[in-house]
Parts: C-alpha cells; structure tokens; sequence
C-alpha cells in the first residue's frame, strides 16, 4: 500500500487557489485510473485504487494546509507504513509554471503543510513538487496562493495534470526519471522535424545544364602523299 496526498484546502472557496494544486492532480489521477469513489476517512477525503501493481490511497487531507500532517500521519499509522511509503503533491512557489520536480527527503522550505507532515511523519517521504510560480515580493506570496490560477495558465495547468496521471504508474513504481518524463511529454512534447534543403546546395531545379561540348574540327580526308603531291603543283 502507498498513500498519494494531495495538499491544499477543502471548500469551493479554494478549489481554485494555485495552493490546491496537490488536490487537483490526485483528483486527476482518481478520474482516469478508475479509483474508488471519495470517501470520509483520516481528516480528509480518500479513493482507493491501483497503479500499475501497487495499491494506492489517495488522499485530500481537509484539515486545512496547516493541519495536513495531523491526516497524513493518522493514515499512514493505520496501515503501518513507513514515511518513504508516502509521496506528497503540492505546490512550488520556487519552481516555474509548468515545472515539476520530485524530491525525497529535505527540508520544508517554509511550506505550511510539509511543516505539518515533517511533524507528523518526519522528513523522509517523497515529494513531487508542482511548479506555480513566484509573485516577485516575500510579502506577496499568501496572496499569490491563496488565489485563483489565471485564465491565461489553464493551458499548461492542465497538461502539467495531465502528465502527471499518465505517469502516476511510474511514480507508483518509485521510477521518477519516466514520471517526468511523462509529464514532460504533456508539457513540452517533441517537435518534428522537417529538412529544407541548403541555401549553398541547389534542388534538381536549380541546376543548369551541362554546356555542350566544342565540335571537334574535320580530320583530313586526303592521304600524306597526296598532300606531298600538292606542294610541287
């Protein structure tokens, strides 16, 4: 058993917020893995399903941002697994839109719900960081999270979740490298290349033709003796 927690803050108010990034990808994974229905359990909102060959809880936690390792914890306590068992999705102020990088271990960089979990659970979990962006001003950043994502962002906000469901079974697996790379392949897919041809090298069309060779002049029909014949006439 894995737990999957998304971070942010229960009601309407917020389901928008840049801050509820975390409930919006494991509501994402939910929807197209085929998970159970959301169900009260744990200070927060769980779906039961499976990735690949792990079962996976998925978890909201509705405790509030600050509170979210008070259901983490009581979680993972129950099914007795450890903190390396538990991968947090939440949101990057440090990290650029559309960026996404996953983390073990560390500190909480000031992050009111990883400081939670750390209290709860410890530091050792899996972290997949989910780039917002940053307002510019330290003074700026509650605001800036506590408000609704941009019109203008629904683009990469919804490959970034995307990607991340189609390489949820990867992260289950505990192979980061191809979830980001599943996700960078929603986010940032190959352009094909098409091959024009060289200004220095000219098409079939360009080419001129060949100039025709000089006429070679007529070799003398008359024999040498006739020649020497003509000089004494």
């Amino acid at each position: 058993m894995l737990i999957f927690a998304g971070l942010g803050n229960p009601g309407t108010k917020y389901a928008r917020n840049r801050h509820n990034i975390g409930f919006m990808a494991v509501d994402r994974i939910a929807q197209d893995h085929g998970f159970g229905p959301w169900k009260p359990r744990f200070q927060g909102q769980v779906s039961e399903g499976r990735l690949g060959t792990e079962k996976v809880l998925l978890l909201k936690p509705e405790t509030f941002m600050n509170l979210s390792g008070q259901s983490v914890g009581e979680a993972m306590r129950f099914y007795k697994l450890e903190p390396d068992d538990v991968t947090v999705l939440h949101d990057e102020i440090d990290l650029a839109p559309g960026k996404l990088r996953v983390k073990t271990g560390g500190g909480h960089a000031g992050h009111n719900g990883l400081r939670s979990i750390h209290q709860h659970i410890g530091p050792d979990y899996v972290r997949v960081r989910l780039g917002v962006g940053h307002p510019g001003r330290k003074e700026a950043v509650p605001g800036y999270v506590l408000h609704d994502f941009a019109k203008a962002d629904e683009d990469w906000l919804e490959d970034v979740l995307r990607g991340i469901s189609d390489g949820a079974p990867y992260l289950a697996a505990g192979d980061a490298g191809r979830f980001q790379n599943a996700v960078a392949l929603r986010t940032a897919p190959p352009r094909s290349s098409t091959s024009k041809p060289s200004a220095k090298t000219p098409t079939r069309a360009d080419e001129k033709p060949a100039p025709k060779p000089e006429p070679e002049p007529d070799a003398e029909p008359r024999s040498a003796l006739q020649r020497l014949a003509d000089r004494f006439r």
